[in-house]
């Protein structure tokens, strides 16, 4: 009898030990998760206004609800708008003078 009770104790202390490092497993993973990253910032909703304010202008329109076409909508938009920052950005590189390509003295 006493076997059986010693028996149960070890099976209770192990499964309470495989818990407990369970929860510290999944509490960790759900703190990273939780946690945005060193080289992100949370989004402002002026900035989220702005992404949406681009994206209608090229095209896509968030009104339609179950659109059957929504994933490719919003990918086309976001590929014109990623295409429009793009030129821009190279309109201003090459506005930039070249003083990198200047030899020092």
């Amino acid at each position: 009898m006493k076997r059986i009770y010693s028996n149960r104790a070890v099976s209770r202390s192990f499964i309470t030990a495989i818990a407990s490092i369970a929860l510290a497993i999944t509490s960790t993973w759900a703190h990273a998760q939780a946690s945005p990253s060193a080289g992100t910032h949370q989004l402002t909703r002026a900035e989220v206004m702005h992404e949406l304010e681009e994206l209608e202008a090229a095209g896509y329109n968030p009104s339609l609800g179950d659109d059957s076409s929504y994933p490719a909508d919003i990918q086309e938009a976001e590929r014109k708008v990623a295409a429009m920052h793009a030129a821009q950005q190279s309109a201003l590189m090459d506005k930039e003078p070249a003083m990198q390509a200047m030899p020092m003295q």
